[in-house]
């Protein structure tokens, strides 16, 4: 039983996602010149310099490319290593190193909550120039003459949008891939390497979508595509992601009724179709109302936005990340019963 254990592919995934987590957390962002991340943003560079017509059909054949490209990030070193397996014992080590590393890649929780801790030791120190300067690489507005209280705002909303983008959605696809593929009977090996190419492309379209997907008369057209394609890959991540929070928020002892309130009145009052679904939802659970100013306004100014308000949403994020990985634990471990 124990060597049918470590054979299942599903006992691979598991292994495979505790491991790049833990890397991810302990380590953080690969270094910038090795981090396949770093690398998917010079080819959209490089495909968008190449169809540099603005255009939904350049920013279609940009999508393709980058995709395709992208794809071989993962494919490439994990077929080498699969395709040398029968040499001996250290090579399926080491593709399983190459696994743990490549989906610990697609993770941004580390980062994700040490940049709002940043922000709030800044905000704590009384430096609020500082803290703007930190604000200023996490969102896309002016950060050089907000108040406390606007810094204070944008580093929740970033840090609650983020959730599914830096986490919830890599960790999904994953999951979801390689148990289909999994059932289907694929060879164990092939179901890891299918499993994480879907986090990387899941991580791809995002990285699109944050360098293409903006409504400036450059981007209009040529973010067309990325954009719309992030938005359909992290529709159902980001409603989980709501819900993640309204659970961990009445855990956490925070006001979890209002969490599900404010998500359901105020989650669509944001442009993009998905990103309203965690900051609003993090708002409603911390009374607390948070404004980007002539865009959005989400949950209603019960509590005034307080430095303490970044460390509860922090702590919000960290738990629906813990539920998260709980949830497909015990999926993981029911189906590797049923395997055996």
């Amino acid at each position: 039983m124990i060597t049918e254990l470590y054979s299942n592919s599903i006992y691979m995934l598991l292994t495979t996602l505790l491991f790049a987590l833990a890397i991810d957390l302990l380590v953080g962002e690969f270094p910038v010149k090795l981090h396949p991340v770093v690398w998917i943003g010079s080819i959209i560079s490089f495909f968008k310099n190449l169809f540099n017509h603005n255009s939904k059909i350049s920013g279609l054949l940009i999508t393709i490319c980058v995709l395709m490209v992208s794809s071989l990030i993962v494919l490439v070193p994990m077929l080498i290593a699969k395709h040398y397996l029968y040499l001996n014992d250290g090579m399926i080590y080491l593709f399983k190193f190459l696994a743990v590393l490549l989906l610990s890649s697609t993770f941004s929780v580390k980062l994700l909550l040490d940049s709002a801790k940043d922000v709030e030791r800044d905000l704590k120190n009384n430096n609020l120039n500082k803290a703007r300067q930190a604000v200023s690489y996490l969102v896309s507005r002016k950060t050089s003459e907000l108040s406390k209280e606007h810094v204070i705002s944008a580093v929740i909303e970033t840090l609650s949008e983020n959730i599914p983008d830096s986490y919830v959605s890599t960790i999904f696809y994953y999951s979801i891939v390689g148990i289909v593929f999994a059932l289907l009977g694929f060879n164990d090996f092939e179901v890891i390497i299918l499993a994480v190419l879907a986090a990387l492309i899941h991580r791809a379209a995002d990285t699109m979508d944050s360098m293409l997907g903006y409504k400036t008369e450059e981007l209009c057209n040529i973010g067309y595509v990325p954009a719309h394609l992030d938005d359909i890959l992290n529709y159902v991540p980001a409603r989980l992601s709501g819900f993640l929070i309204i659970i961990s928020s009445a855990i956490l002892g925070l006001n979890w009724r209002g969490a599900n309130f404010i998500m359901k009145r105020d989650a669509r009052n944001c442009d993009s179709p998905n990103s309203g679904y965690t900051m609003a939802t993090v708002a409603g659970a911390l009374n607390i109302q948070l404004e980007k100013e002539g865009v959005y306004t989400l949950g209603d100014n019960l509590h005034p936005l307080k430095v303490e308000c970044i460390d509860k949403a922090i702590d919000i994020a960290r738990f629906s990340i813990f539920l998260i990985t709980v949830f497909f634990f015990f999926v993981f471990m029911d189906l590797i019963l049923l395997m055996l």
